[in-house]
């Protein structure tokens, strides 16, 4: 599978997703059991893909998948339909990654960056309407290749990365997910491309991959 170029809903297919959102709001609130199993099976590829992203563990990714659905069940009454389900339920994931993270007394994504809060929280502006050099760069790469290398980068880039081409995420919904300013997010992942290019020429040349391994990621 290739890295996915995020796409643009046309208005009728946007008011489809907001008529299968706002359905999934009220299946939720009667707690429809028949709705969350049609969830978990549509979903349930992409939410541990992001997981695994996420912790690079997949016996962690496991235990918090599983987390993510029960609390879709006790809280579903909270989803009002008038957002993307993936979005909430990937915001529902992000947080149990950082409370995980903090119950193990490690930093949260934010604070596991590189340079600090100063250096990637300055305005970012793009210019270009159309995608950067970079990320047509990215869109022919190897998804797999692409997969291996993002375990090795920072997890802030990491994770807005896997949103924006894996999930087709838009940048406003990134925000929203991971609670960072648009800006941010468009530092995150610019800076994430920049970094993508070299670790993959690393990876093709053998320069200390071979010994070091990876989790394994299904794209």
């Amino acid at each position: 599978m290739s890295v996915r170029t995020p796409t643009v809903l046309t208005a009728e297919a946007a008011k489809q997703v907001e008529r299968e959102n706002a359905a999934i709001a009220r299946g939720l609130k009667r707690q429809d059991p028949e709705l969350l199993d049609q969830l978990i099976e549509t979903y349930q590829h992409r939410l541990m893909r992001y997981l695994m992203f996420l912790t690079s563990k997949r016996e962690v990714a496991e235990d918090l998948f599983q987390e993510v659905w029960i609390r879709v069940l006790r809280r579903g009454s909270q989803y009002n339909g008038k957002a993307r389900f993936d979005t909430w339920i990937f915001t529902i994931a992000r947080n149990l990654v950082i409370d995980l993270s903090r119950k193990r007394t490690m930093a949260s994504l934010d604070e596991m960056r590189e340079g600090g809060e100063d250096s990637d929280s300055r305005p970012f502006e793009i210019v270009q309407e159309g995608p950067s050099p970079l990320e047509q760069f990215q869109y022919r790469e190897n998804a797999s290749e692409v997969a291996t290398v993002l375990l090795t980068l920072d997890p802030a880039y990491r994770e807005v990365l896997t949103l924006r081409f894996h999930e087709e995420m838009s940048l406003e919904e990134i925000a929203t997910v991971t609670r960072a300013p648009l800006s941010t997010v468009k530092s995150r992942l610019y800076r994430g491309l920049a970094a993508l290019k070299p670790e993959l020429l690393k990876l093709r040349a053998g320069v200390g991959r071979g010994e070091q391994g990876s989790a394994e990621v299904d794209v």
